[in-house]
């Protein structure tokens, strides 16, 4: 047996690896052009300095310059953690989903349990071997994140179909140290429905197991990508609150990646927290069709209104590469093109929630500039969540 640590366990050798440049954590694209005076912009940094601010999704990782090169990249089972762009980006927390339903470690296919498995390690113990960027599995992690000056990673998955119809894998994962958990991604699996099926069949009876589990042991569940119908039967099954972490209101863009009155009304009643989402070409508006940062916000306006403003936060969905052209390659397992929907005009990038490292000091300058007052965007920002947390993490 070779005695070489990459072949020995199955892993390309270094010079089997793709090899392309990353690219870079700052700046792939033109800065955003906030519309602020100085004193706003001195408000919003204040806010942002002083609050534990959380990201309720977003992909914190270096991606290929060519994201057609992200299979290669992927299943080498070793991704690049921007480190330095997360320490520029005023965030406190992240709730990092890995490589999320596009997961191919060490096979060919998505929602390989040893893939989740060992993707989960390997994240770990690269965070294990640096000081700026820590892991949150407890409140008292995201405190002294904060206290600390560092960056903290909450590990999740879109999904739960790694578990098959093992409930105690559930147990096995928050023993590894994750803390937040989808129920289906797009597509049907054991626990219910995805967003893109044409029959809503809604929970299924391990689902409601499943979620009772995911209670006990102190999962965080996310309905983003389920149907409507399992969304609400999440809420209803569910003694804690439930976390929309990566949305849009359907009444502001009426497609199935966003969400009905109904299920929104539904992740308020348990207590829960919606996150606006920015991936391209989902949380657009009528009122701003070319999707940017303000299209975004007519959504997070229309759920404040909606549900109260104690249940509205962000989950930006963003990452360091080309958000776009990542769609084109996954889009069979992303299912974009099933989102039907407005003819709207297609954008090269996000405009103002392009990377995690700009996100929220863009966010909370639209804030500022919009009057709301200082209560009202530390909830946003970050203390909705915290709300949330306390009340679904163990103690």
């Amino acid at each position: 047996m070779s005695n070489d640590p990459y072949t020995s366990y199955g892993y390309l050798a270094p010079g089997d690896v793709p090899t392309f440049e990353l690219s870079p954590e700052f700046h792939r694209v033109a800065p955003y052009n906030s519309p602020v005076s100085d004193v706003e912009r001195d408000r919003a940094e204040r806010l942002l300095r002083e609050n534990i601010v959380i990201s309720l999704h977003d992909h914190p990782v270096q991606f290929p310059d060519d994201m057609r090169e992200t299979p290669q990249y992927n299943r080498t089972g070793r991704q690049h953690t921007a480190f330095s762009g997360l320490m520029a980006s005023g965030m406190t927390i992240v709730f990092d989903n890995m490589m999320d339903g596009t997961a191919c470690v060490t096979g060919n296919a998505p929602w390989r349990w040893l893939d989740i498995v060992t993707d989960l390690g390997m994240r770990q113990a690269d965070l294990a071997h640096q000081d700026d960027v820590v892991v949150i599995r407890t409140l008292s992690d995201i405190e002294n994140a904060k206290r600390d000056g560092k960056v903290g990673l909450v590990f999740g998955l879109e999904a739960a179909t790694p578990i098959e119809n093992e409930l105690d894998r559930l147990d096995v994962l928050f023993g590894l140290g994750l803390r937040q958990i989808g129920i289906a991604y797009s597509e049907a699996n054991a626990l219910g429905s995805g967003l893109s099926e044409k029959v809503d069949a809604g929970l299924t009876n391990f689902g409601r197991r499943a979620v009772r589990r995911m209670n006990q042991v102190g999962l965080a569940i996310d309905i983003s990508h389920s149907s409507d119908r399992t969304g609400i039967d999440v809420c209803e099954t569910s003694e804690r609150p439930v976390l929309m972490t990566h949305a849009g209101a359907r009444a502001i863009w009426d497609t199935s990646r966003m969400k009905s009155d109904d299920v929104l009304r539904a992740v308020a009643e348990t207590g829960g927290v919606i996150g606006m989402s920015a991936a391209p070409h989902t949380t657009l508006s009528h009122e701003h069709p070319r999707h940017s940062i303000l299209s975004v916000m007519d959504h997070f306006l229309y759920c404040v209104d909606l549900v109260g403003i104690d249940h509205v936060a962000f989950g930006p969905d963003t990452l360091y590469g080309d958000h776009v052209q990542l769609h084109s390659v996954f889009g069979h397992l992303l299912r974009v093109a099933d989102l039907g929907g407005p003819t709207y005009e297609k954008v090269e990038y996000v405009d103002g929630l392009e990377n995690p490292t700009e996100n929220f000091t863009n966010i909370a300058e639209w804030l500022v500039q919009r009057g709301f007052s200082d209560d009202e965007i530390v909830a946003v920002l970050g203390a909705n969540i915290v709300r949330a947390l306390e009340g679904i993490w163990p103690s």
